[in-house]
């Protein structure tokens, strides 16, 4: 423990007589460095504190050697250095902290967790490393056995709702807990675990809920909730309706996650016929514990009473579907049926009926708004429209909103319409080989009516066809019938398509009938009866033209007309330009407007005639290229009206003919008019007014706008009849 060596022991031989001739020396683990001896006496120390818990042992060589030699004086000797314990280490607890659990309600001496300390010194010298146990911190919920550790309950009873978790501190001390002795400390954190030992309860002995008559099914009416201070699987809860009048109208499920009682409504509450409904409902724990039954009943029941509130409700039809017949052949107005519709509110309002037309789009029914009468509005066909399926809306007369549906199904019954027809399109033809009796087609027909008992055609040939030489018919009696050849020898040069008209007739009340023509070819055929070729036009052909010949002939013709083609397309390129004008050329003209212009005087740029003299023949400009397919051959003659109101005419007639006119260039153009309009604060400075004597116009005002009217000033102001005098 000091900062001096401490002897440990002392070597010494036979031959070492004292006189100092000996040395001894030390080889083997920690020599030098912890051990060390003295090379006269041979005595041996310790320079460094041991720790026999780092190493219980040393082992050393020892031996005497001659100091004026240096020679081995006796053979070298092994001993063993041996550290001696003491108790230098507390008891440690190498898994804590420790967490347990165990059931609340336990019985005294339940076991709960042991805890293990470890002490390093010797446990085979002393009681350095006899440990015992106690427990600091948890009493007198727990308890601890000195030897072992373990853990228990040490009060019964003890109650996860009202604590639910402990904290023990352990103390483990060695010399068998003697004074002196070291100790180390643990923590035990211990949690009581629920059992189902709570019954469940309801906070109130009664509910009550108002609900709406027009809550739909599967509604959520309440939700009740029974305590239960329990956790987990110990407070799952099952409810069920015991007793009450509206076992029937409601029922009741767990809302699994809260463990709530959902009420919802199973069949649609009528206020007019049950104003309320009371229902006992029990809850009870889904998963008990034997042990604890003897705490009470874990069930309890409450009452839940469910007030039905009235609400203005739409009219109720007395059937969901309304099945009717009536006969395609009924008359516009007829009635088919009625339906009835009634208020099921207290009000009993008087009900008016409509049908949706978005069900009846072509408007074939009518219904009374009072009785609720349907009726025809239109001739009706079952081969267009077997079945009507429309619905009626019936709606109160004190509040309009509220609409109720009905369905009414018409199904339109069948009379004898339609006269029977070919089933199909037949192609027959007949062989030039045939022989006489010979069947070259099998027919049958078909009818848009669908009588009750099937229907039963029969056919014949006309009166017309009935003494021809070619062809006769016979009735197979089963809705068919058989065209047969009376003669041999058809020629198609002679005569290559037969006509044969056909009567057919059905089994109706009255009867129908119609003639359809069949149309018989003649053809070539093998001796199989295969047709080759029907058209009779193959015998004209010249013998020696064959198929090569038509395609190098088709050819030719189509070379020369891609030629003519060309050529007239080239004529056409060389012609003159495709609008002419003696006057101007308007292709590519430009026409600058932003000059000011010099008023009337400038008659270089423009033709002012045709604007001042509006009755002047205008001549129609035609395209030499195009013939124009409407030829204007006069055009109307203006009266005598306001200027203004002329030359507004004169425009839009300009416009019209622009746009009616197939001769008049270019056919793609926009055509302006501008009109400056009323709001004009100058009015219009057009000079088509000037013309008129009788104008009454006054431009006194132009001379008041500076230098830049002055020109107008002079030919408009008050000196102007001196100008054209």
């Amino acid at each position: 423990m000091g900062s001096d060596p401490l002897y440990v022991g002392k070597l010494h031989s036979d031959v070492d007589k004292g006189d100092g001739s000996i040395k001894y020396i030390l080889s083997g683990e920690g020599a030098s460095s912890i051990f060390i001896i003295d090379e006269n006496t041979g005595d041996i120390h310790a320079t460094k504190r041991l720790d026999r818990e780092e190493q219980a042992y040393y082992t050393l060589r020892a031996q005497a050697l001659d100091r004026l030699t240096n020679k081995p004086v006796e053979p070298e000797s092994e001993f063993v250095i041996k550290i001696q314990d003491i108790n230098d280490n507390e008891p440690k607890f190498l898994d804590g902290p420790y967490t347990a659990g165990v059931p609340e309600m336990s019985p005294v001496g339940t076991s709960v967790v042991q805890v293990t300390a470890t002490d390093a010194d010797d446990p085979t010298y002393g009681n350095s490393a006899r440990v015992v146990y106690s427990i600091l911190q948890g009493q007198p919920y727990f308890s601890v056995e000195p030897k072992t550790g373990i853990i228990k309950t040490a009060l019964p009873n003890m109650d996860r709702e009202a604590k639910d978790q402990y904290l023990l501190v352990i103390q483990a001390k060695d010399m068998v807990g003697q004074n002196g002795g070291l100790s180390g400390t643990t923590s035990v954190t211990v949690t009581l675990t629920d059992v189902n030992d709570n019954p469940p309860r309801f906070p109130r002995r009664s509910y009550q809920y108002n609900v709406p008559e027009s809550l739909p099914v599967a509604s959520v009416v309440a939700r009740i909730k029974a305590a239960d201070a329990d956790i987990g699987v110990n407070a799952e809860m099952e409810y069920k309706i015991v007793d009450g009048d509206g076992l029937g109208i409601f029922k009741i499920s767990v809302d699994k996650d809260t463990q709530e009682g959902v009420i919802t409504i199973q069949k649609e509450l009528d206020f007019e016929a049950k104003t309320s409904y009371t229902l006992r409902i029990e809850a009870a724990n889904k998963n008990s514990d034997p042990h604890f039954v003897s705490l009470g009943p874990f069930s309890d029941t409450t009452t839940v009473k469910i007030i039905v509130e009235d609400v203005d409700e739409p009219p109720v039809f007395s059937s969901p579907l309304y099945p009717m017949e009536v006969s395609e052949a009924t008359q516009v107005g007829n009635i088919i049926g009625t339906v009835a519709a009634h208020d099921p509110d207290s009000a009993n309002s008087p009900v008016r009926y409509s049908i949706d037309r978005n069900t009846d789009l072509e408007r074939y029914f009518n219904i009374d708004a009072n009785s609720g009468v349907i009726t025809t509005a239109k001739s009706l066909d079952r081969e267009t429209n077997a079945v009507h399926n429309i619905t009626v809306l019936a709606m109160e007369s004190q509040n309009p909103s509220q609409i109720g549906r009905g369905y009414v199904a018409i199904t339109i019954l069948d009379i004898n319409d339609n006269a029977p027809e070919f089933a199909m399109d037949y192609e027959t033809m007949v062989c030039e080989n045939a022989q006489p009796g010979q069947v070259i087609q099998k027919i049958s027909a078909v009818d848009k009516d669908e009588p009750s008992n099937g229907h039963q055609f029969y056919f014949s040939l006309t009166m017309d066809a009935t003494n021809n030489h070619n062809f006769s018919l016979k009735d197979n009696k089963d809705n068919t019938a058989s065209i047969l050849t009376r003669r041999s020898g058809f020629r198609r040069q002679e005569q290559s398509v037969y006509y044969l008209p056909i009567f057919i007739v059905d089994s109706g009340s009255p009867s129908l009938s119609s003639t359809n023509t069949l149309t018989i070819r003649v053809c070539d055929c093998d001796t199989d009866g295969i047709a080759q070729t029907c058209n009779a036009e193959a015998y004209v052909l010249p013998a020696g033209l064959s198929t090569g010949a038509l395609i190098a002939i088709l050819a030719c013709v189509l070379t020369l007309l891609v030629l003519i083609l060309l050529i007239v397309t080239m004529r056409r390129r060389k012609k003159e330009p495709l609008i002419f004008d003696e006057e101007r050329d308007i292709r590519e003209n430009i026409v600058r407007y932003d000059d000011e212009g010099g008023g009337e005087e400038d008659t270089e740029a423009f033709d002012m005639a045709a604007l001042r003299n509006l009755n002047v023949i205008r001549d129609t400009k035609t395209r030499r290229d195009v013939t124009p397919e409407i030829q204007f051959l006069s055009r109307p003659t203006f009266k005598s009206i306001p200027d203004n109101v002329i030359f507004r005419e004169f425009i839009w007639e300009r416009l019209k003919e622009a746009d009616i006119d197939p001769g008049a260039p270019p056919y793609d153009s926009l055509q302006t008019y501008a009109f400056e309009g009323n709001g004009s604060v100058a009015e219009s400075l057009s000079s088509l007014d000037s013309i008129s004597s009788n104008s009454d116009q006054n431009y006194d005002y132009l001379s008041d706008w500076g230098p830049r009217f002055k020109r107008l000033a002079d030919m408009y102001g008050t000196g102007q009849e001196s100008l054209y005098s």
